[in-house]
């Protein structure tokens, strides 16, 4: 018995390493591609070890030691840092980092495969977050941004496949979890939420019946009761998505409002906005109350420093209030003022905001919004000094406790340096990410006009959701390097799709019924599929 067992033991073994040698042929250039993408993080966590540190890490650190809502950001990164705190390893947050990285790039393959897109294209489609020099180095810094990344695209390409509850919910919990990592997630709660919505009442799904009704007559009422049913039902499942995303959210808020007695994921809406509308408020235009006119600016908007520096430069006529910048009576405050400068001067917002989000297109990489945050995104030469503000030496003394040591970098030769040259030379320029949102319009205008079939609507949810997550910092704060690169690989993703299109054999999905039906025309209509 045990004889016959292991040849047949060894023939399953042979077939398995067989298929699996066919499936690495079949996807060769991106396993290549992956390949290359793990040396490069791997160069990099032998040239800078173990982290990179950026100002707002020591602030998650100290949320993760000693749980509590933070009034300036959301927890999700912190609770992250919490999980992977039996390590005592900021080394290990670091890989695992650049793993999510590696994993943001096989989702990206698998979706565009998954929807029929060729290997080529899905291959492109991850190369910027494979080897990006600064997406690398993003995923070396403690900061949430590659942890949204992948929840982002995780949540969109879950929302892309058949919409059952279980990617509905998959979609929503995921939504959910990038909210409460960066707070310009919340938007995107809507706007998946709308697209499903839309998706479920025009589209029907795949495999049911159609029957074709002859011209001049009317679709049965029974039938046209199982349509109807059936199209709530699946309705039903877009409010589903948005109960799950913000069950999570809705339950923080709770945490949030228990701790500091007012509802809400963070308490600095208002003072962002203030410092975003300091770029072009102008207190003779806006004749603000007396209590408002505090928070004036005298100097001519041109001449005033980026934006930010008005939360946390001691100059900034917000920080000189009494008490703490983000109390709630501050907040309150600085939200006012902002609401009174967007009402007042709503043409010098817009442009305000266009010239921010500009930024994100221009082909070099000029300083901004300082040297020193700048400074931050480069891989350096010489270890970073330490914290000199008193919150991040606060935080770096939690940081010991979470490393059991001393905390720092340490930059190690030759591997540091290989790195610092590689960053100097490889990266997505910001004109080229423009080519690729305006890739998917672009070839949906110019199929529509040759008339040679529908290109379909599956980019349009990467496409906004990428648009959606450059502009929004643009209107409420104000650009940020690191805040493009977790709308890369969405962008790609859509224009991946986008380039697929859709046969002309291929029924169209956003059909509809049409009832009552129309003399002179032949309708059809689908009854959907049991689930």
């Amino acid at each position: 018995m045990a004889a016959a067992r292991g040849p047949g033991l060894a023939r399953a073994a042979r077939r398995l390493g067989a298929a699996a040698l066919r499936a690495a042929r079949a996807h060769r250039w991106f396993l290549a591609l992956l390949a290359v993408g793990a040396a490069l993080r791997a160069v990099a966590m032998l040239g800078y070890r173990p982290a990179l540190w950026f100002p707002d890490s020591y602030t998650y650190v100290v949320t993760a030691m000693r749980p509590r809502p933070d009034l300036v950001r959301p927890a999700g990164y912190s609770m992250f840092l919490r999980l992977l705190e039996p390590f005592h390893s900021f080394a290990a947050v670091v890989l695992v980092q650049h793993l999510i990285g590696l994993a943001t790039a096989v989702l990206v393959y698998h979706a565009v495969l998954r929807a029929g897109g060729r290997r080529w294209a899905g291959t492109l489609a991850a190369a910027p977050v494979l080897l990006d020099a600064y997406q690398i180095e993003l995923e070396h810094l403690l900061v949430s941004d590659a942890l949204f990344g992948l929840l982002v695209a995780g949540a969109v390409v879950a929302a892309l496949r058949e919409p059952t509850w279980r990617t509905v919910c998959a979609a929503g919990l995921l939504l959910g979890a990038a909210t409460l990592t960066r707070t310009v997630g919340l938007p995107l709660i809507a706007l998946v939420t709308c697209w499903t919505a839309v998706r479920l009442v025009a589209g029907h799904r795949p495999g049911g019946t159609r029957r074709a009704y002859p011209e001049g007559t009317r679709v049965p009422p029974g039938v046209r009761l199982r349509v109807w049913a059936s199209r709530s039902r699946r309705l039903g499942l877009a409010g589903l998505l948005a109960a799950v995303a913000l069950a999570p959210v809705a339950a923080y808020a709770a945490w949030f409002s228990a701790t500091y007695h007012r509802f809400g994921i963070v308490g600095s809406n208002g003072v962002f906005l203030y410092s975003r509308t300091m770029a072009f408020a102008d207190c003779g235009v806006m004749r603000p109350s007396p209590d408002l006119a505090v928070l004036c600016d005298p100097t001519p908007p041109e001449r005033r420093p980026p934006s930010q520096e008005y939360i946390w430069a001691a100059w900034s006529p917000l920080v000189a209030l009494p008490g703490i910048t983000f109390t709630e009576q501050t907040d309150r405050l600085a939200g006012r003022f902002a609401s009174l400068a967007i009402r007042s001067q709503p043409g010098d917002f817009a442009a305000s905001v266009l010239s921010e989000f500009a930024r994100t297109f221009t082909w070099g990489r000029p300083v901004y919004p300082d040297r020193e945050i700048y400074g931050y995104y480069e891989f350096p030469a010489t270890p970073p000094p330490p914290p000199g503000r008193y919150p991040a030496t606060v935080g770096a003394a939690f940081a010991e406790r979470y490393e059991r040591g001393p905390i720092g970098t340490w930059i190690v030769e030759p591997f540091a340096g290989w790195t610092r040259g590689y960053q100097h030379v490889v990266r997505l320029p910001g004109t080229a990410l423009l080519v690729v949102l305006l890739l998917p319009p672009a070839v949906a205008v110019a199929r529509a006009a040759r008339r040679r079939g529908r290109t379909g609507t599956a980019w349009t949810l990467p496409w906004a959701s990428s648009v959606a997550l450059l502009l929004t910092p643009a209107v409420t704060a104000q650009f940020d390097y690191r805040y493009v690169l977790p709308s890369v690989p969405l962008a790609c993703l859509a224009a991946a799709l986008a380039g697929r299109g859709r046969p002309r054999s291929e029924p169209d999905p956003t059909g509809s019924c049409e009832l009552p039906v129309k003399p002179g025309i032949t309708i059809f209509h689908r009854i959907s599929s049991p689930e």
